[in-house]
C-alpha cells in the first residue's frame, strides 16, 4: 500500500478535481465522488476557538478574523509536509499558478474569494475554497473548515441563516465517510456544546467523532476538564484532545505560532491537572493523531472507492450513449446525422406496423370491428320501407307505370342504397389515418436518438403527417370509387333472376332458390309487390356490402399503410436535398436541457476518469 503521504495526497488531488469539475456533494442527480471520499470536517460554534485550532495545526496565521460569521464558505485545507529548511507557501485551486509566501495575502484572498460568491452581504455558499499549504511544519492532513454554528442571525443576514448553516454542516457530517472534529470550549458546559450536540445526532456511537476541548487555560480557578478529557462526561470511541490557543492579547502582540506551540506544551507539562495527559494533548499531537487516523480510513476505503469509480464510469458512459455525443460542425456530417436519425425513426415506425411494437393491431381493429359495425348501422330498414320503395318506383316510372319488373325503380333504389356505403368507407380511411398519425407521434417519442433534437422531431412529424394526409386523400378517393363502381353498374344477372310477374311475392332473387308457381291472383301495385321489390334490392345491397367489407380495407392498406411503410419520408428527403449546408445545423438544434445534461455528464466522467488514473498511479507506485 502507498505511504501516508501518497494516500492523503491522492485524496487531496481527487478533492481538487471534484471542486474544479463542479462536484461539491449532494444537490444534484449526478453521481457524486466527493461524498465517497474520507474527509475531516471541523465543526464548532462561533467563538469556540475553531480558527485558532486550525492555525495551531498549520503553525501559521492565515485565516480571516472578525466578529460574527467569518467562515462563510467551506475551506478545504490540504496540508503537505515538505523537506526541512524549505520555504512554506500556499496555493489556491482558483489561482493555480500563483504561490503565496505571505500568509497575510492568503488571509485576504480567502476573504476576497468568499465575497466573490456571497458578496458582502454575510450570506453563505456551499461551494468550497481549496487551499493547499506546503510547509515543513505540518503533517500530511486534509481538513474542511465549515461555518461556525450560530443561534442568532446578525444584521445583514437572512432570518434563515441559522438553519442554512446547520444544513450545510449536516450535509458534510451526515456522510459515513466524514470524520467529525468537534470543537468545544472548556469554559462552557459540554452539554451545551453545539458541536457535540450535532455530532451526537449524526454519530450516536461516537465512532467518527474526535473531541477537541479549547480554552482550558480560561476555566475558573479550582476547576478542570478531566471528566471530559478522560471520557467520563461524554464518551467517544476516539480520544479527547485538549488545546491551549493563543489569547487575543497574544494575537495583538503578534506572538508567533512556534512560540505559541511551545507555550502550549509547557502549559500541559506543568499543569497539576493535566500533566499526566501531556503527551496526548496539544495541537501538534492532534495533527499527528488526525493524520494517522485519516490514513487508516483512506486505506480501508480505497477498494470501495475504486469500485464506485469504475461502476460510475460505466453508468455515465451508458447515459452518454443514450443522450448522444455532440453534433459535428461539418455540413456533410450533419446531413449524414439527419438521414441516420430519419432511418432510426422509420425503423421504429415500421416495427409498430409489423407487430414488433404495439399499435399496428389497431388498424386491424378498424377493419374487423368498426367497419362491419358501421355497415350494420346503415338505415336500410327505413330506406327500403314499403312507402319509400313505392315512392322511388313511382317517380322512376313517370307517367307510364311499369308493366312487368320496374327496371328503373330497381336501378334507382340500388344506386342510392349503395351510396350509403360511402360514409363507412370514408370513416374507415379516416380511422386508419388517425392510427397512423398516432404511430408517427409514438415512434418519434420512442426513437431515443431523436430525443435531443426537438427541431428535427418537429420537422419529421410535419413531413410524416403531410405524407399521411396525401395517403389519406388517395385512400379516400379509391375507397369511394369502389363504392361508386358498385352503384354505377347493376349486374345483368340480377335482372335475369327477377320474376316475370312482378306481383308474385313468392319469387325472390337469390342463388339456389327453386322456381315457384306464380300466384293465381296477382296484385301488380299492392304492398306485397313493393315488399318483394324491397327484398330483392336488400339482397343485392347486402351482397355488395359483403364485397365492400373486403375491398375497402384493401384500399386503405394499399393506399395508406403500404405507402406509409414504403415512402413516408420520401418527400422529406427530397426537401432536405435542396437545403443549404448551413440549414442542417438549425435542424440539429438540441433541447437546452439535454445539452446541459451532456455537459454535466462529460464533466463528471472526466472527474471519475481522473480519479481512476490517480488511484491507479498510487497503486502502481506502491507496488514497485
Amino acid at each position: 500500500m502507498a505511504s501516508m503521504e501518497g494516500l492523503i495526497g491522492l485524496m487531496n488531488r481527487i478533492q481538487r478535481a471534484c471542486t474544479a469539475l463542479g462536484d461539491h456533494g449532494g444537490g444534484s442527480d449526478l453521481p457524486t465522488l466527493w461524498e465517497s471520499l474520507p474527509t475531516i470536517a471541523v465543526v464548532g460554534g462561533q467563538s469556540s476557538g475553531k480558527s485558532s485550532v486550525l492555525e495551531s495545526i498549520v503553525g501559521t496565521d492565515f485565516l480571516p478574523r472578525g466578529s460574527g460569521i467569518v467562515t462563510r464558505r467551506p475551506l478545504v485545507l490540504q496540508l503537505q509536509q515538505t523537506d526541512n529548511g524549505s520555504q512554506e507557501y500556499a496555493e489556491f485551486l482558483h489561482k493555480p499558478k500563483t504561490r503565496f509566501s505571505d500568509f497575510a495575502l492568503v488571509r485576504q484572498e480567502i476573504a476576497d474569494e468568499t465575497d466573490r460568491l456571497t458578496g458582502k452581504t454575510k450570506q453563505i455558499s456551499p461551494v468550497p475554497i481549496h487551499l493547499s499549504i506546503y510547509s515543513p511544519k505540518v503533517v500530511n492532513l486534509t481538513l474542511i473548515d465549515l461555518p461556525g454554528l450560530t443561534k442568532v442571525a446578525v444584521e445583514g443576514q437572512s432570518e434563515n441563516i441559522v438553519q442554512d448553516i446547520e444544513n450545510m454542516v449536516r450535509s458534510y457530517v451526515d456522510k459515513p465517510n466524514c470524520i467529525i472534529l468537534a470543537i468545544s470550549p472548556a469554559n462552557q458546559d459540554i452539554a451545551t456544546s453545539d458541536a457535540i450536540k450535532l455530532s451526537k445526532e449524526v454519530d450516536p456511537t461516537g465512532e467518527r467523532t474526535f473531541g477537541v476541548l479549547t480554552k482550558l487555560d480560561l476555566m475558573d480557578k479550582g476547576t478542570n476538564a478531566l471528566d471530559v478529557l478522560e471520557g467520563r462526561a461524554y464518551r467517544l470511541q476516539n480520544p479527547w484532545v485538549g488545546i491551549v490557543n493563543r489569547s487575543q492579547a497574544d494575537i495583538n502582540r503578534k506572538v508567533g505560532m512556534l512560540s505559541a506551540r511551545e507555550k502550549e506544551r509547557e502549559y500541559f507539562e506543568t499543569s497539576p491537572d493535566y500533566a499526566h495527559l501531556a503527551s496526548r494533548m496539544g495541537s501538534e499531537y492532534l495533527a499527528k493523531l488526525l493524520s494517522q487516523h485519516l490514513e487508516s480510513v483512506i486505506k480501508a476505503r480505497i477498494p470501495s472507492i475504486t469500485a464506485t469509480i469504475n461502476k460510475t464510469i460505466d453508468e455515465l458512459e451508458s447515459e452518454l450513449d443514450i443522450i448522444g455525443r455532440g453534433v459535428a460542425s461539418d455540413p456533410g456530417a450533419q446531413l449524414y446525422t439527419i438521414l441516420d436519425l430519419c432511418r432510426a425513426f422509420d425503423r421504429v415506425f415500421k416495427e409498430h406496423l409489423d407487430g414488433g411494437r404495439s399499435g399496428g393491431d389497431r388498424i386491424y381493429g378498424v377493419f374487423d370491428h368498426k367497419l362491419p359495425a358501421a355497415f350494420k348501422k346503415l338505415p336500410f330498414d327505413r330506406y327500403l320501407s314499403v312507402q319509400n320503395v313505392k315512392k322511388v318506383v313511382s317517380e322512376a316510372d313517370g307517367y307510364q307505370p311499369h308493366l312487368i319488373a320496374p327496371e328503373q325503380g330497381y336501378r334507382r333504389l340500388i344506386e342510392k342504397g349503395i351510396t350509403y356505403f360511402r360514409g363507412p368507407a370514408e370513416a374507415t380511411v379516416d380511422a386508419v389515418h388517425v392510427v397512423l398519425k398516432d404511430l408517427v407521434r409514438k415512434s418519434i417519442g420512442e426513437t431515443e436518438q431523436l430525443r435531443r433534437f426537438p427541431t428535427l422531431q418537429a420537422a419529421i412529424a410535419t413531413a410524416a403527417n403531410e405524407a399521411l394526409e396525401r395517403f389519406r386523400e388517395d385512400g379516400r378517393s379509391t375507397a369511394l370509387r369502389l363504392v361508386d363502381m358498385e352503384a354505377a353498374y347493376v349486374t345483368v344477372e340480377f335482372f335475369r333472376k327477377l320474376p316475370q310477374d312482378p306481383a308474385d311475392p313468392s319469387s325472390k332473387v337469390g342463388p339456389n332458390k327453386p322456381p315457384v308457381e306464380p300466384s293465381p291472383t296477382p296484385d301488380r301495385y299492392g304492398d306485397g309487390h313493393f315488399r318483394n321489390i324491397a327484398s330483392n334490392v336488400s339482397q343485392y345491397i347486402r351482397m355488395v356490402g359483403d364485397e365492400l367489407l373486403q375491398k375497402i380495407p384493401k384500399a386503405a392498406v394499399h393506399c395508406q399503410v403500404r405507402e406509409a411503410k414504403r415512402s413516408l419520408l420520401n418527400h422529406f428527403y427530397v426537401q432536405i436535398g435542396k437545403k443549404e449546408g448551413g440549414e442542417f445545423g438549425h435542424m440539429l438544434d438540441e433541447d437546452p436541457a439535454m445539452m446541459e445534461r451532456r455537459q454535466q455528464c462529460l464533466k463528471r466522467l472526466e472527474l471519475y476518469k481522473s480519479a481512476r488514473d490517480e488511484v491507479d498511479s498510487v497503486a502502481w507506485s506502491s507496488s514497485r
